[in-house]
């Protein structure tokens, strides 16, 4: 296996969605060769997932000023900065055409299956950092490929690796074989056939975040149409309700997010949805009927659903990266530098100051995991967090160290501040008032934001 000089190698990123589509513009503005790798057909192959879903940031949010750049050549009009994109007019409006302008620069069809040092495996310290990286690569077709980077940015993001029901991290016993009515994303009930799943049937809804949010005010719009009588939620929460359990409302400074949460609130208050509190679900059970039963940690049984939709965050795969030297928060699976500043276990509002190659470095020099996977498990996260994130890495790869470390991000504040946001305390109390161990500058806060694409080729 010989391997060309590394500084003539392409910098390989990992998935062709919103940051790593983002990192190949930077690249090409610091007059590198980006590769990028994705496993889907077409660009934002995960984002087209969830295409129904509108974002709470505005297209001026969602918009890195390198692909602006790059784009603005070819004629591209950036959408009104002030209007609200779905995921499918992010995919359509903006990645495609970014994709297209780097031309076969991006690949698609195929999954990157493992990454390593050339002839080095993770325990061999001898010459590594001069060794380039080498990536395996499995086409659609069947074809496998060997290629050779000077640097890898995975952006593969967690989409394709939501979190289970049960409680312990695990399945929940039985969560497996009802797969059929278990459903891990926000459902379209635009799409007739999704709708007719729903409509008048009961539908727990687990988990506390945005996507929770958002499925409890889709069900609950059903509920009040012509053809949703007898539809409804429970809302299943581990957490006791508090004063932030429905985010940061009108205190919010990303407006739609703010509304999302009141629209999830209006679900209960209106009686579309009944919300459990204090539940770790433990096992599903099967009724004659086929419905489901949820069985609690503490022994409680719910009330039989037709439908369960389990929306309980992601998580990372780091299979292929098993050759690497990663530095991880032994908690979050993010880089250990970065874990402590976003830590559900002690931030509720997600502060975090605008980061870059610093927090995002490992002991493994040139691999970076950045957008949503760099977040680990942890569930907060804007788009532009991690536009950031690849200006401040394909800076740091270019030699330029200055503005690899220079903030140029602003973001914006939740408007929900308070302790732990992970704890299951049913008592204890959230301030909401802007106080709290949260508390900071408008340029320290972050949200959640959509999840990133799935990569490889």
């Amino acid at each position: 296996m010989n391997a060309p000089a590394t500084t003539e190698l392409p910098v390989v990123v990992i998935g062709a969605g919103p940051a790593g589509l983002a990192a190949a513009a930077h690249l090409v503005d610091r007059g590198l060769t980006p590769l990028v790798l994705e496993a889907g057909p077409v660009a934002a192959a995960a984002v087209r997932e969830w295409a129904h879903v509108r974002l709470f940031s505005t297209w001026g949010e969602v918009v890195d000023p390198a692909a602006e750049k790059l784009l603005a050549p070819t004629g591209w009009v950036k959408p009104d900065g002030a209007g609200y994109p779905s995921g499918g007019d992010w995919a359509e409006q903006y990645l495609q055409p970014l994709a297209d302008v780097l031309g076969d620069q991006v690949c698609f069809g195929a999954t990157v299956t493992g990454v390593s040092r050339a002839g080095r495996d993770r325990i061999v310290d001898a010459d590594r950092d001069a060794q380039p990286f080498v990536v395996h690569v499995a086409h659609a077709d069947g074809r496998e490929e060997r290629l050779f980077a000077r640097a890898v940015i995975d952006a593969s993001g967690t989409w394709t690796t939501p979190g289970p029901a049960g409680a312990s991290g695990l399945p929940a016993l039985g969560e497996k074989s009802a797969s059929d009515r278990i459903t891990y994303r926000v459902p379209d009930l635009k799409d007739p056939a999704v709708r007719a799943r729903y409509a008048g049937k009961h539908t727990a809804v687990i988990g506390s975040g945005a996507s929770a949010f958002t499925a409890l005010a889709y069900l609950a719009d059903l509920a009040t149409s012509d053809d949703g009588t007898g539809t409804k939620a429970v809302w299943i929460l581990r957490r006791g309700i508090s004063g932030s359990t429905f985010g940061g409302g009108t205190a919010d400074h990303l407006p739609a997010r703010g509304a999302l949460g009141l629209a999830a609130k209006a679900a209960v208050d209106d009686g579309h949805a009944d919300a459990v509190t204090g539940f770790r679900t433990d096992a599903v059970e099967r009724y004659a009927d086929g419905r489901l039963v949820l069985v609690g940690e503490d022994g409680r049984r719910l009330d039989p659903v037709d439908e369960v939709i389990v929306l309980t965050g992601f998580r990372p795969d780091l299979s292929f990266l098993s050759e690497v030297r990663l530095g991880l928060d032994e908690r979050l699976q993010a880089p250990t530098a970065l874990a402590p500043l976003i830590d559900p276990n002690q931030h509720s509002c997600g502060t975090v100051y605008p980061h870059g190659v610093n927090e995002l470095s490992h002991p493994e020099k040139d691999v970076y995991l950045v957008g949503m996977k760099s977040y680990g498990r942890a569930p907060t996260f804007l788009a532009m967090t991690g536009y950031e994130q690849v200006r401040s890495i394909a800076a740091a790869i270019a030699g330029d160290h200055e503005a690899a470390e220079r903030v140029e991000l602003t973001l914006p504040e939740t408007g929900v501040c308070g302790g732990a946001g992970l704890f299951d305390a049913p008592e204890a109390a959230q301030d909401t008032e802007g106080g709290g161990c949260c508390a900071a500058p408008a340029t320290l806060q972050i949200g959640i934001g959509a999840p990133a694409s799935s990569g490889g080729c």
